[in-house]
């Protein structure tokens, strides 16, 4: 199973939006706790019993207020024996139940300028302690000063640091869920460039190199390092392709030399040497061939049935020497483009395949945009199909062959964009088929 690979926006969008949580906590705590340090006051009031007293509040038929027992006043008065509050609306009338301090005797007939106020009690039992509201009941609007159940600091500013938290955090949130994300992807967006360039690097684009615009400063050592890779692969690549284009060109001249000298030998052991010696003249050209792939080929028009059936009048002597036969059938051919003398090499080397391993009969067909090869040898085994194009892999050991012939195919294809596959024939044999792109 493969293991996932870790991914950036994960850090850099949920990493910031827990930092910025943390700090909103901390701040908030330190808020609260600040707040509740300089608390130098008792208790408060709680707010909720002022509601309930508007509702119990009616007018009178001669305009002055009175007090009428509600259920919710009669739980309230239950709940806190030491309840007190006064009623006042507009125009001065007022109404009020328990014992209200003296201290806010002062406050009588001037409730109705005051909206909103907390009055706190230094000690106990807090009688002091007491809201002012504005509220609407059946007597219409009034001003409450009560007294009733008390409460700390500390709840109400809990209370209201959640009033003010939770859009904070939300607000915190969606920057970071909406706006981090883009923020990461323009960051990102050398890397994915880099990335797209990277996929288009193969051996037939050497010298290729990875662009260092618009990468972040953190990526560039990366980029500049993965540069320095290929350039070092190109080096050594084309050091080892110098060698082997030098050491076939160096073979040729002795082994010319070795084949006339061994055709012209008398003895029958000498003579016997021909073989090997055509051996090596073929491993040479193949060796060739191999180093001419790197070298730019033609782009033109490419008559497949001319190609094939001049490739195959080159071919005679050497068929008619082995004892083979060779048709050609063309069916509904389509022209193509490429190198031609890349393309009539591998034809070559597929004929010679055909005589090496096939039977006597060898059928060149051509199909649509590509060509078939077929022989009626004893064929190829379906789990060697693949491997026979790997470098000097052999079916089985013979005295012939190179095992660079059917390499060499696929490597003229595939810089063609076409593909070659070895299928069985239907009588028993071989068919290679090659299928280049329609031009």
């Amino acid at each position: 199973m493969t293991r996932r690979q870790p991914s950036l926006k994960r850090p850099l969008i949920l990493r910031p939006l827990l930092f910025q949580l943390l700090v909103l906590v901390v701040c908030c705590t330190a808020i609260m706790a600040l707040a509740v340090r300089s608390d130098v006051g008792g208790l408060y009031t709680d707010e909720s019993i002022t509601p309930v007293i508007a509702q119990a509040v009616v007018r009178r038929a001669d305009g002055g207020l009175a007090l009428r027992d509600t259920p919710e006043l009669a739980e309230l008065r239950a709940a806190t024996p030491d309840l007190w509050f006064a009623a006042e609306d507009a125009t001065g009338h007022r109404v009020s139940y328990g014992t209200v301090p003296p201290s806010y005797a002062s406050l009588t007939g001037a409730l109705q300028h005051v909206s909103y106020a907390h009055l706190r009690d230094r000690s106990p039992p807090y009688r002091l302690s007491a809201v002012i509201r504005r509220e609407t009941g059946p007597a219409g609007t009034l001003t409450i000063l009560a007294h009733g159940k008390l409460t700390g600091l500390t709840l109400i500013v809990l209370l209201a640091s959640n009033v003010v938290i939770a859009p904070i955090f939300v607000l915190l949130a969606l920057v970071s869920f909406i706006v981090t994300p883009w923020i990461v992807n323009q960051s990102l967006a050398g890397v994915r460039r880099i990335a797209a360039e990277a996929e288009r690097i193969d051996p037939a684009r050497r010298g290729w190199r990875l662009s260092e615009d618009h990468v972040p400063s953190e990526i560039a050592p990366l980029v500049r390092a993965v540069n320095d890779a290929l350039r070092r692969l190109d080096e050594g690549y084309e050091r080892q392709r110098r060698f082997i284009a030098s050491a076939a060109h160096e073979l040729r001249t002795p082994i010319a030399i070795l084949r006339v000298k061994v055709e012209a030998a008398e003895e029958p052991a000498t003579r016997r040497l021909l073989g090997d010696v055509n051996r090596l003249a073929n491993l040479a050209e193949q060796l060739l061939d191999l180093q001419r792939l790197d070298v730019a080929g033609t782009d033109e028009a490419i008559d497949l049935p001319v190609l094939l059936r001049q490739v195959a009048a080159d071919l005679a002597p050497l068929l008619i020497a082995a004892g083979r036969t060779i048709e050609l059938v063309v069916e509904a051919p389509r022209p193509v483009r490429g190198d031609a003398g890349a393309l009539a090499r591998i034809v070559v080397n597929l004929i010679q395949n055909a005589i090496d391993h096939g039977g006597r009969g060898i059928v060149l067909r051509v199909t649509g945009a590509g060509f078939e090869v077929e022989d009626d040898g004893p064929g190829i085994p379906e789990a060697e199909r693949e491997r026979v194009f790997e470098p000097f892999h052999r079916l089985r050991p013979r005295a012939t062959g190179t095992g660079l012939g059917l390499h060499l195919v696929q490597q003229v294809v595939e810089r063609h964009a076409g593909q070659v596959a070895i299928i069985g024939a239907a009588g028993g044999g071989t068919i290679v088929r090659v299928t280049l792109p329609a031009r």
